[in-house]
C-alpha cells in the first residue's frame, strides 16, 4: 500500500507538487451498496469502492487566468505528479478562462479534514432487508409481483485549495424503485422514496400503496387526447421543477434566451409567475435533504464555475411568495448580469402552504380530473417558453367526484413548468420525494402535489 493513501494526505500532495498559479483538488471518495430483486425474490446485492480526484491548475497571464482541469479515478499516490502536470499542462496550453475569479480564500476549514472516509455498506440494509421479505410474501399472497432495487451511495468529498481551504462534506444519497405487476404482466405500478439511511422507507407501506393502484387497474378506460384536470403528485412536480432550475441561469436569460428573459430586454426577476403563495428554494441545510454547504465544481459552466471551488452556499428562494426572486449565477456571471451571486445547490424545495395530502386532494376533487403516478422521458421542445414533452407512466387513473373509478390509457404532454405554476389552482401539503426522470442526478426534493386545471395532454400514448 502506497505511503500516501488517506484522501486528505493525497490532497495535500497534489498541492504541494503543484507548480500552478494557483490550485484545486477534489477528491472523491465514494463506497456504495445495492440490491436488486425481482418477482418476489431477491436477485443480487453488491458493494462498491472507488476514488476520483480532480486537479484544477490556474494560471496567470497578460490577458488573465487560464484553468486546465484533469479528473482520473483509482488514483495512488504514484499517480499524483503525472495528474498534477496534465492539469497545468492544460492550463498553460488554454486560452484565458472566461470565467476567471480570484480563488475564493477566508472559509473556515472543517474540523473532520484529516478524518477517514465516511463509507456505506450492506449494513445500511438492516432494517430494511427483512422488511422487505415480509413484503414479498403479502405480495405472493396478495397475487402480485414485486420487482426493484434499492441503492445507497456516500460520497466523502475533500477539497483543498493553494490559498488555503481544506473543506469535507460527506453526502449519503439511497434511492428506492418499487414496481408491482399482476402476474398476466397487464397491470402496472410505481412507487418511489428517496433517503439517505434507509431507516424511513417502509416497504409494506409502498406494497399498499401499489396494490390499491393495481385495484384500480382493473377496470380501463380509453380517453382521448385533450386537457384535463390533472393532479401531479410531487415526483412528477419535481422533475418538471428541476429542469425549470437547471433553465434558470443568469446568463442566458439576461442574454434573450430563455422563458426567463423579458421581451425587448433584460429578466423577469420581481414577476409574478403562480398566484399561489408558491416559494421554490434550495438550502444545504433543509431537514432530510441536506447538501454541500459550499460549492463543489469539476467543471465550468454557466451554471457552475471551477474558481468558485469552496464558495459558501446558503437558503436560497429562487420563487418567493409567487415572485421570481433569483436566477443561478457564477461570480462571473453574476458580474456579467448585475445579479446577486447565487450559485446553484443540491436540492429543491417547493412550499405552497396546503395541508392536503395527495388522497385529500383527490378526495377534495369534484367532477372529473386525471390522477398520475410518475412522468417520464421528458425533453425540451422550445426553451424561450420552456416548452417541455414527455409521456406518462405506470398508472393514469380517472378520478370521479372524489373516488378514483379506474385507469386510463397513457398520455404524450407538452407543457411549460412555468406556465403551469401560473396555472396551478392547488398545492398540497410538501414532502420528500424521488424524482422519476432525473432520480440518476437529482434526488434531494420535497414537492407537494399540484392541481392543474387544464393540463394538456396532446396525444395517446402506448407507453407503459
Amino acid at each position: 500500500m502506497s505511503r500516501i493513501s488517506k484522501p486528505y494526505e493525497i490532497v495535500e500532495r497534489a498541492l504541494e507538487l503543484s507548480t500552478a498559479d494557483g490550485c484545486v483538488v477534489i477528491a472523491d471518495e465514494e463506497s456504495s451498496a445495492n440490491l436488486r430483486w425481482a418477482a418476489n425474490s431477491l436477485t443480487t446485492n453488491g458493494v462498491t469502492r472507488g476514488r476520483t480526484l480532480t486537479v484544477i491548475a490556474t494560471v496567470d497571464g497578460a490577458e488573465g487566468a487560464a484553468s486546465g482541469v484533469v479528473s482520473r479515478s483509482a488514483v495512488t499516490a504514484e499517480d499524483l505528479e503525472p495528474l498534477v502536470r496534465a492539469a497545468e499542462a492544460a492550463a498553460r496550453g488554454a486560452g484565458p478562462a472566461e470565467d476567471a475569479q480570484p480563488l475564493i480564500t477566508g472559509v473556515p476549514s472543517s474540523p473532520d479534514f484529516t478524518d477517514a472516509p465516511a463509507e456505506t455498506g450492506s449494513d445500511v440494509f438492516a432494517e430494511f432487508a427483512p422488511a422487505l421479505g415480509d413484503a414479498f410474501a403479502r405480495a405472493r399472497a396478495g397475487g402480485r409481483e414485486l420487482y426493484g432495487f434499492a441503492h445507497h451511495q456516500l460520497t466523502s468529498t475533500y477539497l483543498g485549495t493553494s490559498t488555503g481551504l481544506r473543506l469535507r462534506h460527506d453526502q449519503p444519497n439511497g434511492t428506492l424503485e418499487l414496481n408491482a405487476k399482476s402476474p398476466d404482466r397487464s397491470r402496472s405500478a410505481w412507487a418511489g422514496r428517496a433517503t439517505r439511511d434507509f431507516k424511513d422507507v417502509d416497504p409494506a407501506e409502498l406494497d399498499a400503496e401499489l396494490a390499491q393502484r393495481l385495484g384500480w387497474a382493473e377496470r380501463r378506460i380509453e380517453l382521448p387526447a385533450g386537457r384535463y384536470e390533472t393532479l401531479l403528485p410531487p415526483t412528477a412536480v419535481a422533475d418538471l421543477l428541476i429542469y425549470q432550475l437547471w433553465s434558470s441561469t443568469a446568463r442566458d436569460a439576461a442574454e434573450g434566451r430563455t422563458v426567463f428573459s423579458k421581451p425587448g430586454g433584460g429578466t423577469r426577476l420581481g414577476e409574478t409567475l403562480s398566484e399561489l403563495p408558491l416559494t421554490l428554494r434550495s438550502d444545504p441545510n433543509a431537514p432530510g435533504l441536506e447538501s454541500a454547504p459550499f460549492v463543489i465544481a469539476h467543471a465550468s459552466g454557466d451554471s457552475g464555475s471551477v474558481f468558485d471551488n469552496g464558495l459558501p452556499l446558503s437558503r436560497t428562494d429562487w420563487i418567493r411568495d409567487g415572485r421570481l426572486d433569483r436566477l443561478t449565477t457564477t461570480r462571473h456571471t453574476a458580474e456579467l448580469t448585475g445579479m446577486p451571486v447565487a450559485p446553484a445547490i443540491d436540492n429543491l424545495v417547493l412550499d405552497g402552504g396546503g395541508e392536503r395530502s395527495l388522497d385529500e386532494m383527490v378526495a377534495a376533487t369534484t367532477g372529473r380530473a386525471l390522477l398520475l403516478t410518475c412522468l417520464w422521458y421528458i425533453r425540451e421542445v422550445d426553451p424561450a417558453t420552456l416548452l417541455l414533452t414527455g409521456l406518462t407512466r405506470d398508472g393514469v387513473y380517472l378520478v370521479e367526484d372524489g373516488e378514483v373509478v379506474g385507469e386510463v390509457n397513457n398520455f404524450r404532454f407538452n407543457e411549460s413548468p412555468v406556465d403551469l405554476l401560473s396555472r396551478a389552482s392547488e398545492a398540497g401539503r410538501t414532502e420528500k420525494t424521488l424524482p422519476r426522470e432525473w432520480g440518476d442526478w437529482f434526488t434531494r426534493a420535497a414537492m407537494p402535489a399540484l392541481r392543474i386545471p387544464d393540463f394538456n395532454m396532446s396525444s395517446v400514448s402506448l407507453g407503459v
